[in-house]
């Protein structure tokens, strides 16, 4: 064999190797280096929001948890957990944000304002909301199973009357019509929050006022329906705002925003979900319920009371009969009333 062709076949073998080498080396060398996972603060641990809390969020058990922080920047606004004069969690339950604050945000002592404390109510407002109270008893007020921080619709029941109408009752409409829902429940009588007996279970008390969430508009309308009938609170279920929300999307009535971030796009339809609504009513009447009551509105003017009765005079004749004479005819009437 050529020398030469005998140093290339070598070179080759041993090129051949060195490759094999490093590929069972790659294959079955050691273990990938375990990742190291980020050193956690080792400070005291103060007290943050679990989730995002807009303005006017009423604090519940879920809300605020305690969690290390970097002592380098603890303050003494934070509520820390063992300091002197420490706030333990379910004594800030009930109490209402005062200005916005993120997930994994620290809280400090100006951030929650407490039932009693001035301003409380007006804290506990949404945005471009306001207050409205109304009058309620055992039988419209759910029997004092409503709560605040519930959501209620409300129902307003009257009677329509009209003009008289001779020979006839001319019975009144009667009528319950839903006129507003999804209002959030602020407050009922003076209290903000729930009444828990000895073992912390919510007691249902009665109560005479409830003071509810609403747009200025929708807050007129609401005083404007107390001096027309008696306004029954509805009690809402906690998914019927989604159901609520969902349907109005669907409609096309309101626009989903648009915009590539999942959290903006979560809090602004969680925003919309919380919104009372005023454009879609419902309605049963007194025929709805009896055979022996009406479905329509009575007469309301003259005209109609004019139809009305021309209408019941017809109704009223008999059979008509001609009585002829010799050249004499005379036309009788039976009147049936």
């Amino acid at each position: 064999m050529d020398k030469r062709k005998l140093i290339l076949l070598v070179g080759a073998l041993f090129i051949a190797a060195i490759a094999a080498f490093m590929a069972r080396s790659l294959f079955m060398g050691s273990a990938a280096p375990e990742t190291q996972a980020a050193a956690q603060p080792t400070g005291p641990k103060v007290l943050v929001a679990t989730r995002g809390l807009p303005v006017g969020t009423i604090i519940t058990a879920d809300s605020l948890r305690y969690q290390p922080w970097p002592a380098e920047m603890v303050t003494d606004a934070y509520f820390i957990e063992g300091a002197e004069g420490a706030v333990d969690i379910t004594k800030l339950q009930g109490t209402v944000v005062r200005h916005a604050i993120t997930a994994g945000e620290p809280l400090t002592h100006g951030a929650l304002v407490s039932p009693g404390d001035r301003g409380f109510l007006a804290a506990a407002l949404g945005p471009g909301m306001r207050a409205v109270t109304v009058p309620v008893s055992g039988l419209t007020g759910v029997a004092g199973f409503v709560f605040p921080g519930d959501r209620v619709d409300l129902v307003l029941t009257q009677n329509v009357d009209g003009v008289a109408v001779e020979n006839s009752t001319n019975k009144p409409l009667k009528v319950s019509e839903t006129i507003i829902r999804n209002l959030r429940v602020l407050a009922t009588d003076q209290r903000t929050e729930p009444q828990v007996d000895e073992s912390g279970k919510t007691v249902a008390t009665g109560y005479q006022l409830v003071t509810l969430e609403a747009t200025p508009r929708i807050a007129e309308k609401i005083t404007v329906a107390q001096t027309i009938g008696t306004i029954s609170l509805s009690l809402r279920s906690l998914a019927d705002s989604s159901a609520d929300l969902e349907e109005a999307i669907a409609s096309g009535a309101i626009k989903v925003p648009a915009t590539s971030d999942p959290e903006e796009e979560e809090r602004v339809l969680r925003s919309l979900a919380q919104r009372p609504i005023d454009g879609k009513s419902s309605y049963s009447t007194g025929g709805d319920v009896s055979r022996f009551q009406r479905r329509s509105i009575p007469p309301q003017t003259a005209p109609e009371k004019k139809a009305i009765e021309e209408k019941a005079e017809e109704e009223a004749k008999g059979p008509v009969v001609n009585v002829a004479r010799g050249n004499n005819s005379t036309t009788v009437t039976f009147d049936r009333r």
